[in-house]
């Protein structure tokens, strides 16, 4: 199944949060926060204007990007968590 985004809305999936602290103590899954950043797997056409004119999302597909922790919406594809949510969500880019 794949998704689509409409408007100004991206498809993100979570990356994967560290499981070992830096002093090298493991942390379980049920006491792990959910992490923050994710990459960008599917991008919308973009939000129109009064005029109608399109305008274009600043981020693109494979991009990894930095959200506040309880943004976008869940949902479940194909056995995978997704995150739902609009572009104005998104904070920041990580720059590689």
């Amino acid at each position: 199944m794949k998704l689509r985004p409409l408007h100004d809305r991206v498809i993100i999936k979570r990356l994967d949060s560290e499981t070992k602290t830096a002093s090298g103590i493991f942390i379980p899954d049920n006491a792990a926060e959910k992490p923050d950043q994710g990459e960008i797997l599917a991008v919308g056409p973009g939000k129109r204007d009064d005029n109608g004119k399109n305008i274009v999302l600043d981020v693109k597909v494979g991009d990894r990007v930095l959200f506040g922790k309880y943004s976008g919406q869940t949902v479940k594809v194909d056995s995978e968590e997704l995150l739902v949510m609009r572009e104005e969500d998104i904070m920041a880019v990580v720059q590689k």
